[in-house]
């Protein structure tokens, strides 16, 4: 083929190749929708610093002043801890779940719905995964700074009691990344903000019954493996190990549990968003 002959062939549409790229290069431009949301946003970082406020005044209200109450709570190897330090980590977990959600449900409704925001996004280079990927980092961004900030406030509360607490920042980020790609994905299927008391109704139920606020022996024996079953369990036993420096084997099937969980909801997202962007 002549040089001539390379010039005059036309380059294959950014859509064209996004659809025969598979995941993840499909997204590799994703970090500029990341970029774009952090120039949109620091203008308002009081909305993003608000959300940091509930789950501390929970720690204060549910592990201080309940606590004072319910004194001690054993653990399933017999020990006993603070019911303040019981209840941290839940709260962190739950914390990463319900940033992520909010900012993959309600923020992507409104951008895709009324904004139209996507639209102009693919007159750029940019492709409909990218868009996926793009809002589901920006999510795992927003909670990592939210879960940095809760572990050092219950660091000086007394919640915290082993070096191993570190990593559950990064733990919390992965609760943050499985919750946000399965959020994502179903705001693809919301046609009004009516829709969104489905998600309420979804996460209320695992916020309260996930082992948040009493161990899993609590529980009817016949309940126990429905709680086993949901993804905040795993990640509010995840951080519970890591928080307690009690790490057992458990830990690799809460990390396996909400990775597979996390890399279905972002394939699941990308296509939706593909399809209804594309139609």
């Amino acid at each position: 083929m002549t040089a001539t002959t390379q010039e005059r062939t036309p380059p294959r549409p950014v859509r064209q190749i996004a659809r025969a790229v598979p995941l993840p290069a499909g997204a590799g431009m994703a970090r500029t929708l990341v970029e774009r949301n952090y120039v949109s946003f620091r203008r308002t970082w009081t909305i993003i610093v608000s959300g940091f406020f509930e789950p501390v005044f929970f720690l204060f209200a549910m592990g201080v002043g309940i606590g004072s109450l319910v004194g001690d709570v054993e653990l399933a190897d017999g020990r006993a801890v603070p019911y303040a330090v019981f209840v941290a980590p839940a709260l962190l977990a739950s914390s990463a779940m319900n940033g992520a959600v909010f900012d993959s449900t309600s923020n992507v409704f409104f951008k895709l719905k009324y904004a139209r925001l996507y639209d102009s996004v693919l007159a750029t280079p940019l492709g409909p995964r990218d868009v996926a990927v793009g809002e589901i980092c920006w999510a795992l961004l927003r909670g990592l700074v939210y879960s940095g900030a809760f572990l050092a406030v219950a660091t000086l509360a007394g919640a915290v009691t082993s070096p191993w607490a570190v990593l559950a920042v990064p733990a919390a980020t992965l609760i943050g990344w499985a919750f946000a790609s399965i959020g994502m994905a179903a705001t693809t299927y919301m046609r009004s903000w009516a829709d969104s008391e489905y998600v309420q109704l979804a996460i209320m139920p695992m916020f309260l019954f996930s082992a948040t606020f009493f161990p899993l022996e609590a529980y009817p024996e016949a309940l126990q493996w429905v709680v086993q079953a949901t993804p905040l369990y795993h990640g509010v036993g995840m951080v519970r190990e890591l928080m307690l420096g009690d790490v057992t084997g458990a830990m690799v099937g809460h990390v396996a549990y909400l990775g597979v969980m996390g890399l279905i909801g972002t394939t699941w997202a990308a296509r939706r968003v593909e399809t209804l962007l594309l139609r």
